[in-house]
């Protein structure tokens, strides 16, 4: 997944979860944050950002901000919308006949279905930007969307699906992704009865630049 163009920013503030405050060129910028997640370890004032600039019509901001350096040298993509375009890649090299995106189950909308001969298939994906020493942990907010999901996966296991919860994690050297019970404990606990019950973890490594994620898995 590769960006069309990436500016180089220093990070001001966070006024609410939608939009933070930059320094372009010199110039104070308020941009629109890809990700509605807290991101408190990421969002330093003074840390270096990555924005781009989508040039879509009607919108409010120049600029999305799209990647950040953490205080420990590691770069990490914070896009929300870039896990589910990772999967779409690496999904096309695995040999699935059909892939559909957004495929609705019960109550909730899947990521993908897929089919490979006569397994059917449903993958919900989860992008970590939480890292702990080496470790990357989901979620970094309560998520009760992300509990629902998962008791989906586990019903669709049940019903003679082929069921995947994938972490597309949005850095580098970081191969594990654990739940992240001390933010929501509800969330560890499906995940647990999610892997009893036979719904498969992957863990979708990547490479991060500035202008780019890459899924090395």
């Amino acid at each position: 997944m590769k960006y069309g163009n990436i500016t180089l920013a220093k990070f001001i503030n966070r006024p609410n979860r939608f939009i933070a405050e930059v320094e372009v060129d010199g110039k104070k910028e308020i941009v629109h944050v890809k990700n509605t997640g807290r991101c408190k370890e990421l969002l330093i004032p003074g840390c270096d950002v990555w924005l781009t600039a989508p040039d879509s019509p009607g919108r409010k901001t120049k600029y999305d901000l799209v990647a950040v350096r953490k205080s420990n040298g590691l770069l990490i993509n914070i896009d929300s919308q870039a896990p589910n375009k990772v999967a779409a890649e690496w999904l096309k090299t695995q040999g699935f006949t059909t892939v559909i995106p957004e495929y609705t189950y019960g109550d909730s909308r899947i990521d993908f279905y897929m089919e490979q001969g006569d397994t059917k298939c449903l993958m919900e994906i989860k992008g970590c930007t939480l890292e702990v020493d080496g470790i990357g942990y989901f979620p970094d907010a309560p998520t009760e969307r992300g509990v629902k999901h998962i008791r989906e996966l586990i019903k669709a296991k049940k019903d003679g699906y082929r069921t995947i919860l994938g972490f597309v994690i949005q850095m580098d050297d970081v191969k594990e992704v654990r739940p992240n019970v001390t933010m929501h404990a509800e969330f560890g606990e499906a995940m647990d009865e999610a892997k009893k019950a036979g719904v498969e973890v992957l863990f979708l490594t990547c490479h991060v630049e500035p202008d780019e994620v890459v899924c090395i898995v």
